[in-house]
């Protein structure tokens, strides 16, 4: 009885202690902590497959708490359970928010210096954040709202911003929030949607309008107009981007609990609120993959050019030498888009070593055979290391949909292990802190903010305008 009164203490404070965080974001978390109590299924069914048996949190609390004077063997599990209930109904006790409350600008919605160069910390859904929400005439109200906040929500905001009347919305011109991509694409959000923050395309935006105006939306003038001119890419050095490159994703992956890789995996049973991190992440691979075109699609001149593919391949090198494998990854990527790759005289330009360099690159990221080459370099890797993570998206999604996660009513226990296995690697790459000597001098200080607030052209249309441009004969 003692053992398996352990084990059922031993799975319920593992469950706490993952997801204190989460559950303290919950409003009422600290009436109901959702829980169920494991016990042993019968010799006759699998082995793999474990039942669940849900019981009323606060009943099992209290036999918890009941058995602590008849098992003393347990009083340091219970002592340790009692205190992370408490600190999961901590948050319930005042429902105002602390007077000081940090409010987080969500990094490129707001181009400020002084919030890009802080260190980054992870967003929880119960964060409040800025956000410009544009009108058609591209006027902005700047909103303050959770980042876990409704589409619903927000256009209360913005209705309350612009005074928006009662008499207005019961006429039919109700507002509705549309996002609009830099492209021109634009769709309209639902009322129930959430986290729409996070899930914005690079240079996309939030529009207020009614259903009349829909069609006149247009892109902001500054994310349609391209003016060509050296950046801050052409006065640094390779070793200096590389090294802000590394430090910044760090940060970024630091932020990421390993429950939001589930949570994006099995998107289609949960909320999209528990993946913001991991989301933000994404953006940014995306984000410094068009960066790498951008940057070169908007140098004119051919041997300058050239020079800066060099400058890119060799950051690239860097990276990989920092074990940053997504920016070693995204740069590739970036130099592999066909906007850039058809520059045949510029890649003529490059000296025959760096060729040799990059085909290796290409190798390394080369998808056949399920990432093969990538799988072996990755594997001799040692802690500190980011690796490339949209590849650790699609293990796991392939592992989500190869299989059943409920067998005949029961829960498909190998299916859960191979996950929790895969994400515990995240751990391991994270189980050691990462060291890079970077100086605080007014030079790395600008290119820290440079690194960390890319301006990136993500229309693939415009990319190739740029490119016919700069070499219209080339195949």
């Amino acid at each position: 009885g003692l053992q398996r009164k352990r084990a059922v203490l031993a799975v319920l404070l593992h469950f706490l202690e993952t997801y204190k965080g989460l559950l303290q974001e919950e409003e009422s978390a600290g009436k109901v902590i959702k829980v169920g109590v494991p016990f042993p299924c019968p010799p006759a069914q699998s082995p793999a497959v474990l039942a669940l048996t849900p019981l009323a949190p606060q009943e099992l609390y209290l036999l918890i708490m009941k058995d602590t004077s008849l098992y003393h063997e347990l009083e340091d599990e219970i002592i340790k359970l009692h205190q992370l209930v408490e600190t999961v109904e901590l948050k319930v006790a005042d429902e105002t928010p602390p007077p000081n409350k940090q409010v987080k600008p969500l990094f490129r919605h707001f181009r400020r210096i002084d919030s890009c160069l802080q260190t980054r910390v992870a967003f929880r859904g119960s964060d409040e954040i800025f956000c410009r929400v544009y009108m058609p005439d591209h006027s902005y109200v700047t909103i303050r709202s959770r980042l876990s906040a409704s589409v619903q929500d927000i256009l209360a905001s913005v209705t309350e911003k612009l005074q928006y009347s009662e008499e207005q919305s019961a006429r039919g011109d109700a507002l509705i929030l549309v996002t609009m991509a830099s492209s021109g694409e634009k769709a309209v959000l639902q009322p129930s949607e959430e986290c729409v923050f996070t899930t914005l395309g690079i240079n996309s935006h939030l529009f207020a309008c009614t259903r009349d105006t829909f069609d006149s939306l247009v892109p902001l003038p500054e994310e349609i107009q391209v003016v060509p001119g050296d950046t801050e890419i052409h006065r640094a050095e390779p070793e200096d981007v590389a090294n802000h490159l590394t430090a910044f994703h760090w940060e970024l992956f630091r932020c990421i609990h390993e429950l939001e890789f589930v949570d994006y995996v099995f998107h289609g049973e949960r909320g999209r609120r528990e993946t913001a991190n991991l989301e933000l992440l994404l953006q940014r691979c995306s984000e410094v993959q068009h960066w790498v075109g951008t940057e070169l699609l908007l140098c004119e001149g051919l041997g300058k050019r050239a020079h800066l593919l060099k400058k890119l391949i060799k950051i690239a090198a860097i990276c990989k030498q920092n074990q940053d494998m997504l920016s070693f990854y995204a740069i590739v990527i970036g130099l592999n888009n066909a906007a850039v790759s058809r520059l045949r005289l510029t890649w003529e330009k490059l000296p025959g070593k760096f060729k040799n360099l990059f085909r290796k690159f290409e190798n390394l990221t080369d998808p056949c055979r399920n990432h093969k080459t990538y799988r072996e370099v990755l594997a001799k890797m040692k802690p500190p290391l980011i690796p490339f993570v949209p590849l650790i998206l699609k293990d796991l999604t392939f592992l989500h949909e190869g299989s059943k996660t409920l067998l005949d009513g029961l829960v498909n226990v190998e299916k859960l292990h191979c996950i929790a296995e895969k994400v515990r690697t995240v751990r391991k790459y994270r189980s050691r802190p990462l060291c890079l000597e970077l100086e605080a001098s007014p030079a790395q200080l600008q290119t820290k903010a440079y690194v960390r607030q890319l301006r990136v052209i993500d229309n693939q249309n415009l990319l190739f305008e740029l490119s016919y441009k700069l070499e219209p004969g080339s195949q």
